[in-house]
């Protein structure tokens, strides 16, 4: 079956101005390989992304409705499953009239972090999408108040650090567009990692849910092999929790 295109050519933007905050980089070049599986048709990743970027799909002005979605692609941190969760996605929110912006986070991770714990890189370049957005919404169509972010496996996780740790800074700002708020206005999970502990019942503990946190929507099957449905059970019932 021919995959779906998004509606127009991207706008390709880096997301920071100079250097990379708190990024060691990695040797190579940024690169792309092809992966399949019995449950996936070939489909392309990226690794060693070193230059983060966001790729702004718009969609028709007749159709616009001022949404836009930040789109994550998973890859366990390791790579972004760049056209089944990036492209393919952005390309049915420009059919239903939502912009989608890719976001290209580094990875994988850097000499010395942790192979098992998300890296913070990552989070960093998500906050400053949300700022990149926002700054341009006008321009781009797209209203201030209605700017989402999804995630697919370790990009829901990413989705949802983004949604809850936007109160206390996380990098020293670059510019001005570093001043404007981070916190998205909704939030998309899609079969998530790294939602839940390891070892207990609790939710990842470096996770917290503020009251002020935006709406929800999780989104998991209960028979996913990779990444167990617990992860958004536990997400659920803290969210609840919270209120």
């Amino acid at each position: 079956m021919k995959r779906a295109a998004p509606l127009t050519d991207p706008l390709i933007m880096e997301l920071w101005p100079g250097e990379v905050p708190g990024d060691l980089g990695i040797e190579g070049e940024e690169k792309t390989h092809i992966y399949s599986s019995t449950l996936v048709q070939d489909t392309l990743l990226i690794t060693n992304v070193t230059r983060p970027t966001i790729t702004v799909y718009l969609p028709s002005p007749a159709t616009n409705t001022g949404t836009a979605m930040i789109i994550c692609p998973g890859g366990g941190y390791w790579d972004l499953f760049w056209q089944l969760e990036g492209e393919e996605v952005a390309a049915w929110l420009n059919e239903q009239g939502i912009a989608g912006i890719i976001l290209k986070y580094r990875v994988p991770r850097r000499p010395g972090e942790e192979k098992s714990v998300p890296p913070l890189g990552p989070q960093l370049d998500a906050q400053r999408a949300v700022r990149l957005v926002r700054h341009y919404a006008t321009a781009w169509g797209i209203e201030t108040n209605r700017i989402g972010i999804v995630g697919f496996s370790a990009g829901g996780h990413l989705a949802l650090a983004t949604a809850t740790q936007f109160a206390a800074p996380t990098y020293d700002a670059s510019d001005p567009i570093d001043n404007i708020s981070c916190r998205p206005d909704f939030a998309v999970l899609c079969y998530s990692g790294f939602l839940k502990d390891r070892d207990a019942d609790v939710i990842w503990p470096d996770l917290h849910i503020p009251t002020d946190a935006p709406p929800v929507f999780l989104v998991h099957a209960n028979d996913d092999s990779i990444s167990e449905v617990t992860h958004s059970v536990f997400m659920y019932l803290a969210l609840y929790r919270a209120g």
